[in-house]
Formats: structure tokens, sequence, C-alpha cells
């Protein structure tokens, strides 16, 4: 068998790009050097490594360098904690959302890459309500929920969107806060319809 294929050589590969997986996804950014330094492999290497990553949406690399989790990671993540303590906590407040607007009711958070990725939601009541975007990305400019995520919104506040990820549609949304960091974003999203013309608010 030729040096460095088989088993033993697929193994080793797998075991290097699971570090670096790790560290990029322990630290707030990595840089390449410091990758391959806690993973103790050769920037070369680390470097083939995380480009395998990035072109399969487990690591990306931002414009300042540095390599974070990608969307794809946050993902599986999200499917393999469909339960996580996040989803639970906030599942009390989307209730109580949707029982006060008659409209359908989002967790998100930010998923890398500029996008943020919605993670839970309780249906709308109304005959026409927002579909389901569980599991879906979005991007963040231009958007309420990403508002929140970018920390546009201070704590307490809320801020109100129309047309912002897609036409026909208004979305208000506001932090969930974990201790002094924005962790989430809670969002309502209707139609525009219901929220303007005469004697409504804009």
């Amino acid at each position: 068998m030729a040096e460095g294929t088989g088993p033993d050589a697929t193994t080793r590969a797998a075991d290097r790009a699971l570090g670096l997986l790790r560290v990029v996804c322990e630290h707030d950014g990595a840089k390449l050097a410091d990758a391959a330094k806690a993973t103790g492999l050769p920037a070369s290497t680390a470097l083939r490594l995380l480009r395998t990553l990035e072109a399969n949406g487990f690591a990306a690399r931002a414009d300042d360098g540095l390599y974070r989790p990608g969307y794809r990671m946050v993902q599986l993540g999200v499917q393999a904690l469909s339960h996580d303590s996040l989803v639970a906590t906030s599942r009390r407040a989307l209730r109580a959302l949707v029982a006060s607007t008659g409209e359908s009711a989002y967790l998100s958070v930010a998923s890398g890459a500029g996008e943020g990725l919605y993670l839970a939601i309780e249906g709308g009541t109304q005959s026409v309500r927002h579909i389901n975007w569980v599991g879906r990305t979005s991007p963040l400019q231009g958007s309420a929920a990403g508002a929140v995520l970018l920390g546009k919104v201070e704590p307490g506040s809320f801020i109100v969107v129309a047309e912002g990820v897609e036409p026909d549609t208004t979305a208000v949304a506001a932090p969930v806060m974990a201790g002094s960091r924005g962790a989430a974003a809670l969002s309502v999203v209707a139609p525009s319809y219901p929220t303007t013309g005469p004697g409504r608010a804009c």
C-alpha cells in the first residue's frame, strides 16, 4: 500500500480537520497561524484543510482573515440540538407573541458569513400568515432580526422593518439577552397590508 493512503491516513486527516474545526469554533475567530499552532500542523496543511472545511460550509474566512464557524456548522448544530435550552427557554415568549399578535414568531441566531439562521417558530393564528422559515438562513443586513443580531438594537428595545427580507412583509424584532450579551433575536413577521393604511402605524 502506498505511503500516505489507507485507513490510517484517512483517520489522521479526519482528526486534523476536526481539530482545526474545534479551534475555529472555540475562539471568536482564529488566524491560520494560530490554528496551525494549536493543532500542531504545518501552516500549509492547516490551510489546505481549512479550505476544504470552507468549501463545505463548515468554516468561513472573514474579511479580517480570521476563520469562524460556517453556516453548515451552525445548521448541523441546530439540527443536533433541536431541544436546545435557548429554544426551550424562548418557547414561552414565542407563544406570548403569537397570542398577542396572531402572527408567526421566530427565534434566530447569527450563523456567520453575514447571515442569520431561524431556529424555532411558533406559527401564527391568522388565516394569512408567514410560512415556516426554521432552518433557513437570510442576510443580516436589511432585516429586523439582522439588525438585532448585529447589535444595532439596545436591550429592552425593538426595531420595525418593512420589506426587509422579502416583499410585502413587515417584521418587528427584539434582542434575547444572555447576561450582557445578545444571544438571539425574537421577531414577529407578518404580511405588510394589515400594518399599513389609514389609521395604521407604519
